[in-house]
């Protein structure tokens, strides 16, 4: 059915499927000598980037045609796209919380909660304890002696301290994925001193040698625009899947009941198509005059925190 639609992609083995030549090419990937660049694609998503370039945008299983495809599938209300079955060692781990849960009922009742958590007012009383986590980081920092820190390690614990003291109110040490952003912007200003520098003569000006404040947050262009433009390089999450409830039109294709359909964010990320032949290269300014101009209006291409009803609801709050 697919294939008569001009989907096409790798042939499917029995039992395994396509499993073996993922993991043969990741591993192969994983292996070669990566240079400084940002040209990243190849290498965390080897596969979805060989295929996209055998069989086009719309290869087997994996769906990157912007804009209003990926809108439709992101907003759709009937529960056409649920999120796909989590294996049961997912389940264990994690239990079925809000980024699992497929029970419309009970995932509305825990990301009603969660908005509640993470609204615009709750977040501006917790800009004080997010301070005081950073003061509490650079103070042990100012006793090291001038020797070398390992920054990714002080990161985590960082984040652990801020989500702890604002979604939980105690202190903990339990490092968070999302919170692994930090450490990679910190080693893109490094690399981009130039952007670095434009970044601290912002904050100065806007704070001075006092405290941000929720008001004067919202006014730092610069940093927005770099946080925007690393986001866009390295999203924290490299493909959002989607199941496939029953048989649905979208667009101009049919797509059957029981199958799996993903959307490659790297892939968006790194499209010439959408963002120009300057892809690979770290350019805050893209971000100058708005979403819809860096991503030539393909605003649903930028996909850092997904999109639609089920968006990280913490967005503002990982900002």
């Amino acid at each position: 059915m697919m294939r008569s639609q001009g989907i096409k992609g790798p042939s499917y083995k029995l039992f395994y499927g396509n499993n073996k030549e993922i993991i043969h090419m990741t591993n192969k990937a994983s292996n070669n000598p990566m240079e400084l660049s940002h040209q990243v694609f190849p290498t965390v998503l080897p596969h979805v980037h060989s295929w996209m370039k055998l069989y086009g945008p719309q290869a087997y299983w994996v769906f990157s045609e912007p804009d209003e495809l990926i809108k439709e599938i992101f907003n759709n209300r009937d529960g056409a796209f649920p999120k796909p079955e989590p294996d049961d060692y997912t389940k264990k781990l994690i239990g079925e919380g809000i980024g699992t849960t497929r029970i419309p009922e009970k995932w509305l009742k825990l990301r009603r909660l969660s908005n509640h958590a993470f609204h615009a007012e709750c977040l501006k009383s917790m800009i004080p304890a997010m301070i005081t986590s950073v003061e509490m980081m650079l103070e042990k920092w100012r006793h090291n002696g001038g020797k070398e820190i390992e920054v990714f390690q002080e990161f985590k614990v960082l984040a652990s301290e801020i989500i702890s003291r604002t979604a939980f109110g105690s202190s903990y040490l339990e490092g968070q994925r999302i919170f692994d952003m930090i450490n990679q912007l910190t080693l893109i200003i490094g690399i981009h001193t130039d952007w670095q520098d434009k970044a601290r003569k912002e904050v100065l000006e806007l704070f001075g040698q006092q405290n941000p404040s929720s008001d004067t947050l919202s006014k730092m262009k610069i940093v927005s625009m770099i946080i925007n433009e690393a986001l866009r390089l390295y999203p924290p999450v490299l493909n959002i899947p989607k199941a496939v409830q029953r048989q649905v039109r979208l667009g101009k294709l049919v797509l059957p009941a029981n199958i799996i359909i993903e959307i490659p964010v790297i892939a968006l990320h790194h499209d010439p198509e959408i963002w120009g032949e300057d892809v690979c290269l770290f350019k805050p300014d893209r971000f100058a005059e708005g979403l819809a101009k860096a991503t030539n209006n393909n605003v649903n291409a930028y996909l850092p925190f997904s999109l639609g009803s089920r968006s990280c609801v913490g967005y503002n709050f990982a900002i």
